[in-house]
């Protein structure tokens, strides 16, 4: 897929590794639509990206908000070929808390924002890029879904998170089977420890610490580091159906 003139949308991009893919997708040529719940970070996002974005204010566990901000993403600026889905997000909990079991509520609305909202977008971005018109090379769309290395490796406190991350995985090669039938890839990135506002409120001792847990490179991931790889995914037509993990090395410790 040539970023280049392609209209993409990225869920979770007014922050972390959203925005870095929504700013990597805009210098790559392409128009960009936000989707995002916080309107004042998705405004101050879009001012940064230029006049090649636009901000959608949207949930995306909601199917009328998905809905209405592809329909608008579409209008506004053409036919859509990129979705990368970031949206998501989560906090620790153990299963048996001092005040007791986790809360049902608790773990349905990690599964909803991190599982659920994923799989919305991409049944309803699908549902438009089967009438796209294929490119020389087939493609209608690509569409690429963030998991987590806890998905695999999940620590004590990550039970909800695991699970809904875990079912990101499990889901990618199903869809990108069926999908393959109307020219449409699906892929999933799975990254370790990124510097992303979820970590920047850690204490710095703690975050160097995070940082050299991993084997090499020793630190933190970076946003930018994670858009690349999206970038090179969107751009190569054989990557299709996997699961990459972008982690340099680092498999979570049982505790």
């Amino acid at each position: 897929m040539n970023i280049e003139g392609s209209v993409a949308i990225v869920t979770g991009g007014a922050s972390g590794l959203g925005e870095a893919c929504a700013e990597e997708l805009v210098k790559g040529g392409a128009k960009v639509a936000v989707f995002d719940v916080s309107g004042e970070k998705g405004e101050e996002a879009v001012r940064r990206l230029g006049k090649e974005a636009i901000f959608v204010h949207a949930d995306v566990t909601s199917e009328e908000d998905v809905t209405k901000g592809i329909e608008r993403a579409a209008s506004s600026l053409g036919p859509v070929r990129i979705v990368v889905n970031c949206a998501g997000g989560g906090l620790p909990m153990k299963v048996l808390t001092k005040k007791g079991p986790m809360p049902l509520a608790a773990f349905n609305r990690t599964l909803q924002i991190n599982l659920v909202g994923t799989f919305n977008v991409i049944r309803l971005a699908a549902a438009r890029m089967v009438n796209n018109t294929p490119l020389e090379s087939g493609e209608r769309g690509v569409i690429v879904n963030t998991a987590s290395i806890a998905a695999f490796e999940g620590q004590v406190g990550q039970a909800d998170y695991s699970a809904a991350k875990g079912g990101i995985v499990g889901m990618t090669l199903p869809i990108a089977r069926e999908l393959a039938d109307y020219g449409i890839r699906v892929m999933t990135v799975a990254p370790g420890l990124f510097d992303t506002p979820l970590l920047q409120v850690v204490p710095e001792p703690v975050r160097v610490a995070l940082g050299k847990a991993t084997p090499f490179p020793s630190r933190l991931g970076t946003p930018r580091e994670f858009a690349g790889l999206v970038r090179h995914i969107i751009e190569n037509p054989m990557l299709n159906g996997s699961v990459i993990r972008l982690d340099g090395a680092l498999r979570l410790s049982v505790k």
